[in-house]
């Protein structure tokens, strides 16, 4: 099992700043204003060849009973309950606070290794902040600067005195090898939960997991970073992000939110599946629609959920409703899955997790090039392509590239001819031939080549 660092200390220190350096990309946000963390977050870290795990918590603050600053502070106790070992970080810039003095208290209290981090230790004032921290008891300071990337062979000495003895290095593979279809389906389905804020995408994930991981809160925009868990149902791994509300541009402001909005669409081109959350009473709006859109230009598979659903006054032929309004707002992904949830009560939760790995399925699925070829010769027939100036479009063939999503390449005369109409006709009746609910379909237009380009033209 990895050896697991938590990093602690007041907010605005440099900790996500170091999380960052240490996994070697920036995947926690990073901003001047104190708090920006909230959730724990884990990663894989490498600092020359100390491999361990890193979690980034949220500073260390005081607030009244039930807060969201107290439920951030309950965030990071069950991350240094988690951990081996702590790197409690200080301001070397700032110097020693007394919320400093009182949480290298809190850090002894937990009765494990601690290094201690003075972190912004550049220039003179650095200095004289490092030397300020031999007051806490917790040892010699390692000055670092995280966002710089000084001091780091120090870290490497503190922490390497912590950690046990690598065990001997695993065989790795050849790049000869050949992943099996077996291995593949043992991987994690890569999932982002997406959706206006305050759908309800942190309570929905924190009932998958039986346990308040994520902070939750009636004031939208909780959530900031896109925080990922590993879940297991049923047998079948997920890696989930969580990731921070989506307004329509106009509205984001402030630089944080529009951090928070740039991790939430990595997090989107990341996942395989993207689960499109919508608040039951007002489903379908503006910037649902927007959203939707977003996920099928990045070609990712996509499962609606409709959260809340236990608000609802419970109707006779409700879900045949939503089923009609789905496919009349996402032409564009006719048939994609719709499953009524209650992330508060955990309803329907059994149909979403089918639903994620339905439509897993659809999008990674090949269709046969003799069944494909059949299909082609009679939806052209049943429906040619129009002449455009007077002269035919003759569509010759096509093939199927890839999968993830289905892409295709059709192969044609005069490919700038061809009308979008025709190619959303041929698409939908490809989703109909081959089952393909719901998921982004690819056709890319190609010329075929004239043999008879090479040859001159005849004088007269």
């Amino acid at each position: 099992m990895s050896f697991t660092i938590a990093i602690i200390g007041r907010p605005n220190v440099g900790k996500s700043t170091l999380f960052n350096r240490l996994v070697g990309q920036k995947l926690a946000l990073v901003d001047d204003e104190p708090g920006v963390t909230r959730d724990r977050r884990e990663g894989s870290a490498r600092l020359g060849d100390l491999e361990f795990t890193v979690i980034d918590t949220a500073g260390l603050d005081e607030g009244a009973k039930g807060s969201l600053t107290a439920r951030m502070q309950e965030q990071t106790e069950a991350a240094i309950g988690l951990a081996d070992a702590l790197m409690f970080v200080i301001d070397a810039r700032a110097g020693l606070t007394p919320n400093d003095r009182a949480f290298a208290d809190f850090a002894r209290r937990a009765n494990k290794p601690v290094v201690l981090v003075a972190n912004k230790s550049e220039g003179k004032h650095g200095e004289i902040g490092a030397m300020e921290s031999y007051a806490l008891g917790l040892g010699d300071p390692v000055q670092i600067s995280a966002e710089h990337g000084e001091g780091m062979s120090d870290l490497y000495d503190a922490l390497a005195a912590l950690m046990p003895e690598p065990a001997e290095a695993r065989e790795e593979f050849d790049d000869d090898d050949i992943v099996s279809d077996e291995d593949l389906a043992q991987r994690p389905i890569r999932v982002a939960i997406v959706g206006r804020p305050n759908a309800g995408k942190s309570t929905l994930i924190n009932h998958l997991l039986g346990e308040e991981r994520l902070l939750t809160s009636a004031e939208a925009g909780t959530t900031r970073d896109s925080i990922s868990v590993e879940i297991t149902w049923q047998g079948r791994d997920f890696r989930v992000f969580d990731t921070a509300g989506l307004r329509r541009r106009s509205r984001i402001e402030e630089k944080l939110e529009k951090l928070s909005v740039a991790d939430a669409l990595r997090a989107v081109r990341f996942a395989e599946v993207v689960v499109m959350m919508m608040d039951a009473q007002n489903r379908f709006e503006e910037q649902d629609l927007r959203i939707a859109d977003l996920i099928e230009r990045e070609g990712r598979a996509i499962v609606l959920a409709v959260n809340k659903w236990d608000l609802m006054e419970r109707k006779p032929h409700l879900i045949s409703a939503l089923r009609r309004d789905a496919d009349h707002w996402l032409p564009q992904v006719k048939g994609v899955p719709i499953v009524a949830v209650s992330g508060l009560l955990g309803e329907g939760i059994d149909r979403l997790m089918t639903a994620i790995q339905d439509a897993y399925a659809v999008w990674n699925k090949r269709v046969p090039t003799a069944a494909l070829n059949r299909w082609f010769e009679q939806a052209v027939d049943a429906n040619p392509p129009p002449a455009v100036s007077g002269r035919r479009l003759k569509l010759n063939y096509i093939t199927q590239t890839k999968g993830r999503p289905p892409s295709f390449v059709l192969f044609c005369s005069r490919a700038d001819a061809v009308p979008q109409s025709y190619l959303r006709y041929l698409t939908n009746s490809l989703r109909e031939a081959f089952d393909l609910p719901g998921t982004p379909i690819r056709i890319t237009l190609r010329e075929k080549a004239n043999p008879f380009a090479h040859k001159r033209k005849r004088p007269s």
